[in-house]
């Protein structure tokens, strides 16, 4: 399905970016990675102008063109308390502005049915307290989702996945941090690779525009004072 296509991965050197180029890779796709770790083809960070567009030129000089672009580096997590305006504009470049500008800079480039998949997360629609700067990103690029679908329509489609939970070291939960899970289980890095490959094949032709979270079940499940043996400590309500 994906033989000899072309994928772009933004932090693809680990965690759930590495397992999305690891299954791209497996399908036969040819996998373009940026990533301020070490990695196969390109180290450079993604907040500054000038690497996005080296980057760019080298992805077109290599390849010509390209089919999927999944935008997934992790932005800063700060909060109120302690993130400096630098850290937090910071944070928006990495995981607002470089999804923006890469897709601008690729999009003459893309080849028929070619696809974007951001990663967002399902901070986009709760926060623990301190997660500001995190959390500002991954709604911003929540948003540019549909706005990017709509102007890109005919010829990309473009979709968000929000991750909950997912414990990129495959560690196996058991007792309350897995029962927790309406699923029964904490989430790893290939539960939002096989949805990135899904929305990048053409089993997912007529979907853009849409954020898929994917969470356990957890931003579903209502708790109050005293549900489930939880009680309040402390605080206001």
């Amino acid at each position: 399905m994906f033989t000899d296509k072309v994928a772009v991965v933004t932090g693809g050197a680990k965690g759930i970016g590495q397992a999305i180029a690891e299954e791209f890779r497996k399908a036969g796709a040819h996998v373009c990675i940026i990533d301020l770790l070490p990695n196969d083809y390109y180290v450079g960070d993604l907040a500054d102008q000038a690497v996005l567009e080296d980057f760019a030129r080298k992805v077109l000089g290599d390849y010509g063109r390209v089919d999927y672009l999944v935008h997934n580096a992790l932005p800063l997590m700060k909060g109120i308390d302690q993130c400096s305006y630098e850290e937090f504009n910071y944070a928006l470049r990495v995981g607002v502005t470089a999804p923006f500008y890469l897709t601008k800079l690729l999009a003459p480039h893309f080849a028929p049915g070619a696809a974007i998949v951001n990663i967002s997360s399902s901070r986009d629609r709760m926060s623990q307290p301190q997660t500001e700067s995190y959390t500002a990103a991954k709604g911003g690029i929540a948003a540019l989702t549909h706005a990017l679908a709509v102007s890109l329509a005919g010829k990309v489609r473009v979709n968000s996945i929000s991750p909950g939970w997912i414990d990129t070291a495959y560690t196996v939960y058991e007792g309350p941090d897995a029962v927790q899970q309406p699923v029964g289980r904490v989430g790893n890095p290939l539960d939002i690779a096989h949805m990135v490959l899904y929305l990048c094949s053409d089993k997912a032709g007529f979907i853009t525009g849409e954020n898929i979270c994917i969470d356990g079940g957890m931003t579903r499940q209502m708790i109050y004072h005293n549900d489930f043996g939880w009680t309040l400590q402390g605080g206001n309500i």
